[in-house]
């Protein structure tokens, strides 16, 4: 045989390995997990040729996105997934279905959710993350494994010890009251004593102040210069996730890829110069105090280390973690309380017998009992983050089905925080007295409420973030009462965290002083 044969018969071996491999993902694969849920009894939206479902997604979310609904429910799953609505009518609760040649299994059950987040044997794991979240959010402490997601745990636990906590209280507070003085201001110049507020802007803009300070040690106007990047990139990567990803694509100089280059230049910038500023001052405190205090070869043999990059994807992480859910959890509180007028008095009550018109503390936030309930009632109503993803790193065993491997199996937060089996007849209805007796006792089933993830990956900043939310409504209850605005729509969508489409604006009085 000739060098020409060779390289002919090499040539075939390519194109028939190839095409065997494109036969295997674009047909073979769908036909055989599909037929393999199929004859367990589970059904979805059937696979189109390399869209797999998201054709039907994209259309029903297109049907959804003008949807207005009533003031009255939080029944709020035909709005904000359109998708799971129609689909767990037709086949139930867990759902398998497609993004591209991607498989994905919804679940909503709640001891499905525990036996996946409690991933006692390492089989569930993170998957590969796109581009733009990773761009957006930081290949950080959220979506990195293994070994390296425990040596970063272990580095960064401490700063959200109890007694960490406690000190940020104070800068929480004070990071508040700026915003609230700024109100009184508006109302005296407005010369109205009720004036209407934007409320999700505002929270945006106090959450990114207060992560700043307590986290970063970082001046305002860094703190929103980052915020803004991260709020634009965020618009993008929430775009990129309705559509079917292109291998290479993110390299294409197309006008929203410049612009993307350009908005993680400029995080970039900003992240370095808060972290350059934090080594000049020599302070070890706060979040970025302690990584800096961690900074060396992420080989090193002794204690655990981080490198640089490491560290500035770390913030990149807290910085976007730290403000969105917070604000979204605040947004949605006021807008429960200004629904249920009568629980904004409670509330009101409990916090002036508790605090009087002091900032409060810890040991103050810690007598809130009435303030929990309705914190953790906000968060199965409207918790920030509507799923959680993972990957079956092997087929497994999951309750009484078989799960092929690399499957993602994506937990509806939504649907599990609504499942009536779990929560009851009224799970649609606002009833924070369900958490008098705690979390455990307040369903069915123990683990019900996954707003902050369950299990090894719980989320690591849910007691900074519950004090967070604490100390801003307390602070606002002691100055204000506010009321929904006639203008308001009520469009909850998921822009990768649970929002109003609309925005929420409210009217705020003054209390007398």
């Amino acid at each position: 045989m000739g060098y020409l044969g060779i390289v002919m018969v090499a040539l075939a071996v390519v194109l028939f390995t190839k095409t065997w491999q494109l036969f295997k993902v674009v047909l073979w694969r769908p036909y055989t997990v599909t037929k393999m849920f199929e004859n367990q009894g589970v059904r979805g939206p059937p696979w189109k040729l390399f869209y797999g479902s998201t054709p039907e997604m994209k259309k029903l979310n297109q049907d959804a996105h003008q949807l207005v609904l009533d003031i009255k429910s939080n029944d709020i799953i035909q709005k904000a997934q359109p998708f799971y609505h129609k689909w767990s009518s037709q086949y139930g609760q867990t759902i398998p279905y497609w993004i591209g040649t991607e498989p994905r299994l919804i679940i909503s059950d709640a001891e499905l959710a525990k036996q996946i987040l409690s991933n006692k044997f390492g089989f569930y794991v993170k998957p590969k993350m796109s581009h733009s979240l990773i761009r957006l959010i930081g290949n950080g402490l959220i979506f990195i494994d293994g070994e390296d997601w425990a040596r970063h745990k272990r580095i960064l636990n401490p700063a959200f010890s109890i007694d960490k906590l406690k000190v940020m209280i104070k800068k929480m507070a004070k990071c508040t009251v700026e915003m609230l003085d700024e109100w009184k201001n508006r109302a005296i110049v407005a010369e109205d004593p009720r004036f209407k507020i934007i409320i999700n802007e505002d929270f945006r803009k106090l959450t990114a102040d207060i992560i700043s300070h307590t986290a970063f040690g970082s001046s305002y106007a860094q703190g929103i210069e980052a915020f803004r990047a991260q709020e634009e990139l965020q618009k993008y990567s929430a775009a990129s996730l309705a559509d079917i990803f292109l291998p290479g694509s993110q390299f294409l100089p197309t006008l929203s890829n410049i612009r993307i280059w350009k908005l993680e230049r400029e995080l970039n910038t900003i992240l370095e110069q808060i972290v350059s500023n934090k080594l000049k001052s020599h302070d070890g405190d706060g979040l970025l105090g302690i990584m800096l205090g961690a900074l060396g070869s992420s080989d090193s043999k002794d204690s655990p280390k981080l490198n640089m990059k490491e560290i500035i994807e770390e913030c990149r992480t807290f910085f976007f973690a730290g403000h969105e859910t917070s604000s979204n959890l605040l947004t949605w509180m006021v807008f429960l309380l200004c629904k249920h007028q009568e629980w904004q008095d409670r509330l009101r009550e409990e916090v002036m017998k508790e605090c009087g018109e002091a900032i409060p503390d810890a040991d103050m936030l810690n007598k809130l009992k009435l303030m929990n309930m309705v914190v953790l009632e906000s968060l199965r109503l409207y918790g920030p983050a509507p799923d959680i993803i993972r990957q079956a790193s092997r087929d497994l065993k999951l309750g009484n089905l078989t799960i092929p491997k690399d499957i993602l199996l994506v937990i509806n937060v939504l649907a599990i925080h609504r499942n009536k089996t779990h929560w009851g007849e009224d799970a649609d209805d606002f009833n924070p007295l369900r958490f008098k007796n705690g979390v455990s006792k307040a369903a069915a089933h123990p683990n019900a409420l996954v707003a902050f993830s369950l299990g090894p990956r719980a989320c690591i900043g849910q007691n900074f973030a519950m004090l967070e939310v604490k100390t801003v409504i307390a602070l606002l209850l002691q100055r204000f009462r506010f009321e929904l605005s006639p203008d308001y729509k009520h469009a909850p969508v998921i822009r990768l965290t649970l929002q109003p489409q609309f925005g929420l604006p409210i009217l705020v009085t003054p209390l007398p002083a």
